[in-house]
């Protein structure tokens, strides 16, 4: 799925200003980069562009409240200064398995105050000499650099705050999200008006089903009553004829 039409579903029926927390993971990015998200997105606090081809993140928007940005498994080789104006207030970044290769690659992000948890396991970088030294010496600001502090304390996991609880992130998630529903003109709030629109009509259909059950109830207990009163006229013509033979019988009697 293309990165604008995943964004376009991931809004449903909220406008960019109400989102604080965006995974658009395995989804596709034309020429490797971002696209669809633009500086509307201004409460924006965490971004997560797993394996979508990013080869740059020159076109990210400014999201100045944005604390936490996964890109790993990219293929991001430079152009990290860009982070420092277009997102400050970063405390961690993901860099895992890009084509990082060496330490002046990341030095401007010594430029990023807030930052305290980088990582940049499965990158080139790593196979340097005294990199984790390195590493802390050139960020001073940095608390964990690969889930680890500088005395190999392991971080807190934090993944908890990528992916509501509960759920387990796959590779397929992103095609329960209904392609056939998709609409590029489509406001906000489209969806759920048609989702609206389908239970006011099963509410209807469930309604029209209790009315019938109802007059269909009705409709047998006005036969009984009917059958019981017929029943009643019946017996009330068989003690009146029995009636009518007993005189009878009483007249012959009288004529003897």
């Amino acid at each position: 799925m293309e990165m604008k039409k995943r964004i376009h579903l991931e809004l449903r029926n909220r406008t960019p200003s109400d989102v604080k927390k965006l995974v658009l993971d395995n989804c596709r990015s034309n020429d490797g980069k971002i696209e669809g998200l633009t500086d509307e997105f201004e409460e924006l606090e965490l971004l997560s562009t797993i394996r979508v081809g990013l080869t740059t993140v020159a076109h990210l928007p400014k999201l100045k409240k944005l604390k936490k940005l996964e890109l790993s498994e990219n293929k991001i080789s430079g152009g990290l200064e860009v982070l420092a104006e277009k997102c400050p207030n970063l405390t961690h970044l993901n860099l895992s398995g890009n084509k990082i290769k060496d330490l002046s690659t990341i030095q401007p992000l010594k430029e990023l105050g807030a930052l305290k948890s980088l990582d940049l396991f499965n990158c080139e970088v790593t196979n340097q000499s005294e990199y984790r030294e390195s590493v802390f010496k050139l960020l001073p600001q940095l608390t964990y650099l690969d889930g680890y502090d500088k005395n190999d304390k392991e971080a807190p996991d934090s993944d908890s705050e990528l992916y509501p609880e509960g759920w387990e992130y796959d590779e397929e998630d992103e095609d329960d999200l209904d392609e056939e529903d998709y609409d590029e003109d489509a406001a906000p709030g489209d969806e759920e008006e048609e989702e609206g629109e389908e239970e006011d009509e099963n509410e209807e259909e469930g309604l029209s089903g209790e009315e019938d059950e109802e007059e269909e109830l009705n409709d047998r207990e006005v036969d009984d009553e009917e059958e019981d009163e017929e029943e009643e006229k019946e017996e009330e013509r068989g003690q009146k004829r029995k009636r009518e033979v007993d005189e009878e019988g009483e007249d012959d009697d009288d004529d003897d």
